[in-house]
């Protein structure tokens, strides 16, 4: 680990590497919160059992209000959308459906990214202290008396491999943070995906059943 005396030292290098592991634990810390509490996952097939038993007895109302009743979940507010769209034809519910799957994606995965990018920048800041500690140790051999050569070719030295270290240290923790939610964002999304097919299976079910009671009453006439 780099101590702190070291760190102090080497400050024109260091701090860069630094401000990139503040805005990576920030950015880490906000996405395991939103999606690991407020987008949580699972329990799809309950809630679609339930909009279901509501949808086929005409609770329209009731159906939406669980979605309410479920907001936090992503999942609802598809199925909701679906609900609320259930008057109109199915190519505008599709269409109607896919828009908030698209608009819940975006919020699931935002800033994520930027933990890639980071270990990237991470990487490449300390690449260039390692290049800075090398030059001034070069310069050390090739300029300074004797006397002063050995503690300026120690510093560059020194330099060069605590910041690649440095940039390291920040940007392995990212990958595997960036693996790790860009796996659950997928997952989130699949699963809005499959919420949106749930739905329109619901509301296709609701418009078979109202035609085949429409019929029925037709017959007994």
């Amino acid at each position: 680990m780099v101590d702190v005396q070291e760190f102090k030292s080497h400050a024109t290098h260091m701090a860069p590497i630094a401000l990139t592991a503040i805005f990576a634990v920030a950015i880490i810390v906000e996405r395991s919160v939103a999606l690991l509490k407020t987008y949580p996952m699972g329990g799809q097939d309950k809630f679609f059992e339930r909009i279901r038993e509501l949808v086929m007895m005409d609770k329209m109302n009731d159906a939406v209000a669980l979605c309410d009743r479920y907001a936090s979940k992503p999942v609802s507010r598809v199925a909701k959308e679906g609900l609320l769209r259930a008057h109109q034809p199915e190519e505008m519910i599709a269409d109607g459906l896919q828009l908030t799957v698209s608009e819940c994606a975006q919020k699931i995965g935002k800033r994520t990214g930027f933990l890639s990018m980071i270990a990237n920048v991470a990487t490449l800041l300390g690449l260039f202290g390692t290049i800075a500690g090398l030059i001034q140790s070069f310069t050390a051999v090739g300029q300074a008396d004797a006397q002063h050569k050995s503690e300026i070719l120690a510093n560059g030295i020194s330099t060069a491999m605590n910041a690649t270290m440095a940039g390291l240290a920040v940007a392995i923790p990212c990958m595997v943070a960036f693996s790790f939610l860009m796996n659950r964002s997928n997952r989130l999304v699949v699963e809005l995906e499959q919420a949106a097919i749930r739905t329109m299976d619901v509301l296709r079910q609701r418009q078979y059943g109202s035609h085949i009671g429409t019929n029925t009453n037709q017959r007994s006439a």
